[in-house]
């Protein structure tokens, strides 16, 4: 059996002498446990909590001592675009050297290069080209990641591209979330699939996927939720609710880049369709930011691509505070925008560009982060019945994981109790 998919762990293991954060809602704070100890039978925690209160092993249960070390909740990345093919490099250095965004498309740059690069792709030249980015995740302390498609911009090669994202999860020790990015750009100038004509204009691409696409992604079942790009430069309002109401329809949870550019409300709409998640946000506004408390919907906080595109209008985290918005942070990691596979440094861009505060980051890459996916019951904290994901680390504060950059403290990472 591949190792994604295995149930991990089988039979009991028992880490002691360790300290956990266990990001329990039902603790102040990060749940912090001194002189703590965590016991895991077939890859599930049974007990997590003071090793005096500890019951007694499974019989023949290995036993760690973690001598004093950090124990958090293995890390999640709740939104990703891994599954790429090429690099757009050439384009950051036209940009550095002041083309604009208009020469860099004329000069076949931005999505379309992406996409061009995904369609030259087998699918096999594609796992290759993403298992070290997955590799890079996993070796901070990643247990769980978010892959959506979206760079295919036609059926066959969103298939091709979700077909990737799942062969990544079969061999990689690691769960692999995927999403069908129906709605991100209007494939113009681009050819169709073989024996199509072109789109005429954006709601007629949008009525193919509607009427077609997504049934066949979710007959596949190849995608655990639906998400669209609502902004001026991708599509409106009125057409990701056509979106939507279909995945609704088909029983596909569903999310939302939204508000990233400009205020069309769409905190608002994901929270009407009660979304999972609310992602990059930098313009919603208190409305929104009610509307997503009111439905539970998570706002999920992108740093790495405000700091790559050079943004300089910040999400309203006082707004998702106010209103007891949960926050999770996720890295972005795609070509165009946010070239970036560290969760660590995406936590300290978090913390030093938006504000946040330790205690948020740290929830924001495990609990909030899970609560994102639609995983809140079964991973994202330390606590008995959740998968036994973990990251042990060799640091004297959990302040440290988001406190420094360019340095990876991690001394092990526990799939599954394995």
């Amino acid at each position: 059996m591949a190792a994604g998919q295995s149930n991990a762990g089988a039979g009991g293991k028992v880490w002691r002498n360790a300290r956990l954060a266990t990001l329990s809602a039902s603790l102040p704070g990060l749940g912090l446990v001194e002189n703590g100890a965590i016991v895991a039978i077939d890859g599930r925690i049974v007990y997590a909590g003071l090793e005096a209160d500890m019951p007694s092993a499974p019989a023949g249960a290995e036993t760690i001592d973690c001598e004093g070390r950090w124990i958090t909740p293995g890390l999640i990345d709740c939104h990703t675009h891994l599954v790429h093919a090429g690099n757009r490099a050439n384009e950051f250095e036209m940009r550095l050297a002041g083309a604009t965004y208009e020469e860099v498309a004329k000069a076949g740059g931005g999505i379309v290069s992406s996409v061009r690069a995904l369609r030259a792709a087998s699918e096999d030249e594609l796992v290759a080209q993403s298992l070290p980015r997955l590799d890079a995740l996993m070796a901070e302390g990643v247990t769980t990641v978010e892959i959506k498609s979206g760079y295919g911009l036609n059926h066959m090669h969103e298939r091709m591209s979700l077909r990737a994202a799942r062969r990544l999860g079969d061999l990689r020790p690691v769960r692999v979330v995927t999403t069908y990015l129906a709605l991100h750009a209007f494939p113009a100038n681009l050819p169709p699939m073989p024996g199509t004509a072109p789109y005429a204009d954006k709601d007629a691409y949008v009525e193919a996927i509607v009427r077609n696409n997504i049934r066949a992604i979710a007959v596949e079942k190849l995608a655990d939720a639906v998400d669209g790009f609502c902004e001026g430069i991708a599509f409106s309002p009125e057409q990701i609710a056509r979106l939507f109401d279909k995945a609704k329809e088909l029983g596909l949870p569903v999310k939302l880049h939204a508000d990233q550019l400009s205020n069309l409300h769409g905190a608002a709409l994901a929270a009407r369709y009660g979304a999972l998640s609310a992602d990059h946000l930098e313009y919603a506004d208190e409305d929104g930011a009610a509307a997503m408390a009111k439905a539970g919907t998570v706002a999920t906080m992108l740093p790495g691509a405000y700091y790559f595109i050079r943004e300089t209008k910040k999400p309203p985290v006082h707004l998702f505070r106010k209103h007891g918005v949960p926050m999770a942070v996720a890295t972005d990691c795609n070509p165009g925008t946010s070239p970036l596979t560290s969760l660590l440094l995406t936590m300290n861009m978090a913390a030093t560009l938006f504000g946040m505060t330790v205690e948020e980051c740290l929830a924001g890459v495990t609990r909030e982060a899970a609560r994102a996916l639609g995983l809140g019951a079964e991973t994202g904290t330390l606590e008995a019945g959740k998968w036994a994901d973990l990251a042990i680390w060799d640091v004297e504060a959990p302040a440290e994981l988001v406190y420094r950059m360019g340095f990876n403290p991690l001394h092990a990472r526990i799939w599954r109790g394995m």
